[in-house]
């Protein structure tokens, strides 16, 4: 038998044996003995933490009461601090979707710190604004905004929007379609 004949055969006996290997480690799960998916740390009830919200863009515009953020990233990185110490981030579309409703950041609207780099000073620009009336058209997204202080002059890089939802704990519809990573307490 020639080798190329018998890499053949050899490697045609392994196939269904490696072929499982997949599922095999795809399924396992450590389990207490029970039967149950082992647990890691203090379970908790869920409950809604207050948290922070970042927009990140490929640049950023302010003028006219509206603010555009060209490039805007598919997904937002939201997260919280002590004592909770919770990571994670939803879609951009879904996000967008807390500015509908009676509870929502439409009566309420988060304060933003949006800051934007300049590429040839290696500096800053930031602007402190109310957001409101978001739109998506593509990976463009404009806001209508109340600007409190600064603005974005000079600004002609990388641009994120810092989202401060103090005054309305991590929305209802966002907090349960997002990924989270929960730390302790």
């Amino acid at each position: 038998m020639n080798r190329i004949r018998f890499l053949a055969v050899l490697a045609a006996g392994a196939l269904p044996f490696a072929a499982a290997l997949p599922a095999i480690a795809q399924t396992a799960r450590p389990t207490t003995g029970a039967g149950a998916p082992k647990v890691i740390g203090q379970p908790q009830q869920p409950r809604v933490v207050p948290s922070m919200i970042v927009l990140n863009a490929k640049g950023a515009k302010l003028g006219g009461g509206k603010l555009v953020l060209e490039g805007v990233s598919p997904n937002a990185i939201i997260f919280a601090d002590r004592p909770v110490r919770s990571a994670g981030h939803a879609l951009t579309a879904h996000l967008l979707e807390e500015w509908s409703g009676n509870d929502s950041f439409a009566k309420t609207p988060p304060n933003a710190t949006v800051s934007v780099l300049m590429k040839a000073k290696a500096a800053v620009v930031d602007a402190v604004v109310v957001l409101k009336s978001p739109k998506l058209e593509g990976d463009k997204l404009t806001f209508d905004v109340d600007v409190l202080e600064g603005d974005l002059a000079g600004g002609d890089g990388a641009a994120s929007v810092f989202m401060d939802i103090i005054n309305l704990p991590m929305a209802r519809r966002t907090s349960h379609r997002g990924a989270w990573y929960h730390g302790t307490n």
